[in-house]
């Protein structure tokens, strides 16, 4: 990523953060901003999962997420549905609560977390019955993408 980029890229993160700043009331709370469209049910499960888990949850409805997932570096490949920023991570798509505690606990040298796609039994996407096999991944400051944590299925 060039250095422009990222210059650019903080510079958003921050104006992210400092609008929202005003809206966290819970002081030990993990705050997580949400970019979701309105209509998207599955989205607004993955909050419930995040907020069941001791998560304050801030909202953004917007008409499509993929400006937000660009301007925070999220992988044209690894995008989902929605996009959240966490402690100056993104989060993409329906990633676990553990993995984002993972994440912060561990405090990687790395730019976000994503599940791809809306694999069948994700937290989010498990009204569907059936799970199936997926992965968490980590994308580095450099772009390199690895595996962060692996779910298993267990689709019937």
């Amino acid at each position: 990523m060039r250095e422009t980029d990222m210059l650019n890229r903080r510079l958003f993160i921050v104006g992210l953060m400092v609008t929202f700043a005003g809206c966290a009331s819970a002081a030990n709370a993990v705050v997580v901003h949400v970019y979701k469209t309105a209509t998207c049910g599955c989205c607004a499960e993955w909050v419930v999962h995040l907020r069941s888990h001791g998560f304050e949850v801030l909202v953004k409805d917007v008409e499509d997420v993929t400006p937000v997932a660009e301007q925070l570096g999220v992988p044209s490949n690894l995008r989902s549905c929605h996009t959240a920023l966490v402690s100056g991570y993104f989060v993409e798509g329906h990633v676990p609560s553990a993995d984002i505690r993972k994440l912060l606990k561990e405090k990687p040298k790395a730019i976000g977390i994503a599940v791809p796609g809306m694999p069948a039994g994700s937290p989010g996407m498990d009204l569907v019955g059936q799970s199936e096999a997926y992965n968490t991944m980590l994308v580095d400051r450099r772009g390199g993408v690895r595996l962060f944590v692996a779910h298993s299925g267990n689709r019937s």
